[in-house]
């Protein structure tokens, strides 16, 4: 499928800089033609060159509206400072915070694409980013023969990331058909006829003479 061939080449940050939610909504976009294929600051001229190729069409520079380009990096949370807001976790495209209301948050360094969706939204300015270093000696990686060297950590991490960022859609889509169905039930248990049918269910009290 189209799609899941362009989403494939695009670096799975989910930072939205594209204009869109995410790499596939972007994906979707480029193959239904609604998108240029120079919108990706994270991808930046690779990216670019290799949609090009896919798709059969000539390569352009890059769209600097959409953001330039910038060295692959992850979040680190001040934890002097942090309040335990959660409003970081909500924004994570990845799930790659971890922590509770009022408690210490952290960020789980190897899975976060460095989108930096989770700056904006904290109310102590206790993120900040950080640039960070490939590592392609990662034991996942090493043992893939059918990458080459200099690959290996970018397809890890594309296709982890990508993994992440669909397990948490399915998440959220599941927890909202959860609320939606509990506050069905919490609506159906406050309905006026199921108070009459109780009362009426109710043993009528004797008389005594």
């Amino acid at each position: 499928m189209l799609i899941e061939k362009i989403n494939s080449i695009l670096p799975q940050t989910q930072c939205g800089k594209c204009g869109f939610s995410g790499c596939k909504p972007y994906a979707t976009a480029i193959a239904g033609g609604l998108a240029d294929i120079n919108q990706c600051p994270p991808g930046n001229e690779e990216g670019i060159q290799k949609l090009a190729a896919l798709l059969g069409v000539e390569p352009k520079p890059l769209n600097t509206k959409h953001g330039l380009p910038k060295p692959e990096s992850v979040a680190l949370i001040d934890e002097e400072t942090c309040i335990g807001c959660t409003f970081c976790i909500q924004a994570c495209p990845v799930d790659a915070i971890v922590g509770a209301s009022k408690k210490l948050h952290t960020v789980i360094a190897p899975e976060c694409t460095g989108c930096e969706l989770c700056i904006a939204p904290c109310p102590v300015d206790c993120i900040i980013i950080i640039p960070h270093k490939n590592k392609v000696d990662d034991p996942y990686i090493a043992g893939d023969k059918g990458l080459k060297y200099g690959n290996k950590f970018k397809k890890k991490s594309s296709d982890h990331l990508r993994m992440r960022y669909e397990r948490r859609i399915k998440r959220l889509e599941r927890e909202k058909k959860d609320k939606a169905n509990k506050f069905t039930k919490q609506v159906e248990k406050f309905k006026p006829s199921n108070y009459i049918s109780a009362i009426k269910s109710m043993p009528k009290p004797k008389i005594t003479q």
